[in-house]
């Protein structure tokens, strides 16, 4: 099994999981010319996806997720609050999962879980391939013990470090912003990322990567500093999920 990023952060995030021939594209925020970009790098094409899923409705999620999956005939799963969204219009196929059941895309298994955000019907995954475990958690405000659990022995984690709290605090951003940002309904810091880390079993883990950094409240080396004390590591050990570069293809062994 591997994972990959298209791109993380506010101007568009997805993520690629692959195990066999079973290519999933998590969320889609892009135009599908850049995601045709952004997967070439990576040596894929949209041609290739077995199915996109979806965590929840706001723009730098799903923006692209409409007009990829038209053009290329690309199945779309999600929880039934976010297929109450308007914006995704008429999809080629749909399909709906529970927020708390398994299920599985061919060869991947997904095992979903709900988390506090500000959307309809959010979750976040774990992907597995019978012996392996990914964790992907962003767009969360705080976390809850069943996240706790989903997370603890894990094989590789994405995880959420999206502000410095200083800086957020210090930014540009109006009060409302800043009070949606680092509320309970928003996005975790890097303290508490590091935080959650701690509480989680790491005897597995490969591979940790911070994703959905803001490019105004935060900076990759702070975000690394934070989740390497936790591991005990070298802050070049922790990957970084850029909003342009993206992650090139981590293999879990």
């Amino acid at each position: 099994m591997r994972f990959a990023s298209l791109g993380s952060g506010s101007r568009g995030n997805g993520t690629l999981v692959e195990v066999a021939d079973t290519l999933v594209l998590l969320d889609c925020g892009f135009a599908t010319v850049h995601v045709v970009a952004r997967m070439a790098r990576l040596g894929k094409h949209p041609s290739d996806l077995t199915a996109i899923v979806v965590t929840h409705e706001h723009g730098d999620h799903i923006n692209g997720v409409g007009p990829l999956a038209r053009r290329y005939n690309i199945p779309v799963w999600m929880t039934p609050g976010t297929a109450r969204f308007p914006r995704l219009g008429q999809l080629p196929q749909q399909q709906l999962f529970n927020s708390h059941a398994a299920f599985a895309i061919d060869g991947l298994e997904l095992m979903p879980y709900p988390v506090p955000h500000d959307a309809r019907e959010p979750v976040q995954f774990v992907f597995g391939d019978g012996c392996r475990r990914l964790g992907v958690l962003t767009d969360v405000g705080c976390w809850t013990p069943h996240i706790e659990s989903q997370l603890s022995g894990c094989d590789a984690l994405l995880l959420e470090c999206n502000h410095d709290r200083d800086l957020l605090q210090q930014g540009s951003y109006p009060p409302s912003l800043k009070q949606r940002v680092g509320g309970r309904h928003g996005h975790l810091s890097n303290s508490q990322s590091a935080e959650l880390l701690g509480t989680l079993d790491r005897s597995k883990l490969q591979h940790l990567v911070a994703a959905h950094l803001s490019e105004e409240n935060n900076r990759p080396a702070l975000a690394q500093q934070a989740l390497a004390e936790v591991m005990n590591c070298s802050p070049d050990w922790i990957g970084v999920a850029d909003q342009d570069d993206g992650l090139m293809w981590r293999e879990i062994a």
